[in-house]
């Protein structure tokens, strides 16, 4: 499962979250000032935060494809700070610090998920925002429970990925309000896999 974790995953998720890329900037485009990204993966957000981004802090617990992501981060226009560490446990960062939160395709896999989203709630200043792009539970019931059959499976062949998170209540529960919530069906792949969450949470 190590060489699995860590060489052939990583390559087989770069290339297909590269197939999300035109979603990207309609999630990233009000990400300003001082940023931290949730689930930084192997750097795919990093051509797509616009210009007002002053710096990112970048986090995952998997250091995946080191010398393809620092290439990418070598030709971000801003300075990258990169933790390899999980973001359900205490993070070493000070009250309010951040101006925005960023998460694409991140809250599905992390282990514990209400005390990640709690975390990320602490280090925003009162007036940032998360900005968040997640699949998860579906509306439809009858994809719902395949959703839910299949989530075990799913979850040990993709090294922790959830299919059934019902990511607007998990940030409710957080203690977010969701001014801006988006939720649609992609048009390409399987039902299970393509319910889909984009929106602003705040504070």
């Amino acid at each position: 499962m190590g060489i699995y974790r860590k060489h052939i995953f990583p390559r087989v998720m770069d290339w297909a979250m590269h197939q999300m890329d035109e979603l990207r900037p309609g999630t990233l485009a009000r990400a300003h000032g001082e940023v931290l990204e949730i689930g930084f993966g192997t750097g795919l957000n990093l051509p797509h935060y616009p210009s007002s981004v002053r710096k990112l802090v970048a986090l995952d617990p998997l250091d995946a494809l080191p010398a393809r992501v620092e290439g990418r981060i070598a030709r971000a226009p801003f300075p990258v700070e990169r933790f390899t560490l999980s973001a359900e446990g205490g993070l070493p960062f000070e009250d309010g610090r951040f101006d925005c939160v960023t998460m694409t395709w991140t809250l599905c896999s992390i282990a514990q998920p209400l005390p990640a989203l709690q975390e990320m709630r602490r280090v925003l200043r009162p007036d940032g925002q998360l900005l968040f792009i997640e699949h998860g539970l579906s509306e439809d019931p009858g994809v719902a429970r395949w959703q839910r059959r299949l989530s075990p499976l799913h979850r040990r062949v993709t090294c922790g990925c959830n299919l059934d998170r019902p990511i607007d209540d998990l940030l409710r529960r957080a203690g977010f309000v969701l001014p801006e919530i988006k939720r649609f069906v992609l048009e390409q792949g399987p039902r299970i896999f393509t319910a889909t969450y984009q929106g602003l949470a705040r504070p």
